[in-house]
């Protein structure tokens, strides 16, 4: 039994099913790397998930960033909806995980679930000489305040097959 006051875990579907919506709703994510001295660097871009909690996302080889998930493969993401109101009842997510590009191998696999959800891919002229990247999600934290209620940030271990923990509730 939990304490007066302190929050419930909620169950791993809800978690799931929250950060799903939360990925479905929004189509802009920051991707944060690490510099080779360590400092931070944030990227924005448009992003299209797999059911597999992979985020898939179009950029310059030679950016910044690239450069950065070359040389260290961690990052995270945070996705979110900027039309919120300060002291409404919000929701986003925090990923963590590995960033690389997508090999040969996995790029029609990534052309198809970006396409899926921005379907003028094909047709887009901008998109030449950009690479398909592939973050591969390991945690995730997520603020529904809806579901979960005010201030209350979730979190969820995601294990590649099979899934290894259930959700945490903490308050932020």
């Amino acid at each position: 039994m939990s304490a007066p006051g302190s929050p419930r875990s909620p169950s791993e579907g809800r978690i799931r099913h929250s950060l799903e919506r939360i990925l479905k709703q929004n189509v802009l994510c920051a991707v944060a790397t690490v510099g080779t001295r360590g400092q931070a660097h944030v990227h924005i871009c448009y992003f299209a998930a797999s059911s597999e909690l992979e985020l898939f996302f179009l950029s310059d080889p030679r950016s910044r960033h690239a450069t950065n998930l070359d040389r260290r493969p961690s990052a995270a993401i945070a996705v979110f909806s900027s039309e919120q109101s300060w002291g409404g009842r919000d929701r986003g997510a925090q990923l963590f995980g590995r960033c690389a590009p997508v090999p040969a191998g996995g790029k029609e696999r990534a052309r198809r679930i970006y396409g899926a959800r921005f379907p003028g891919l094909a047709r887009n002229p901008t998109v030449r000489g950009l690479a398909f990247y592939r973050f591969v999600t390991r945690r995730v934290a997520v603020l529904d305040e809806r579901e979960f209620g005010h201030a209350v940030l979730v979190r969820l271990s995601i294990g590649r097959r099979p899934i290894r923990r259930t959700g945490q509730a903490t308050r932020r």
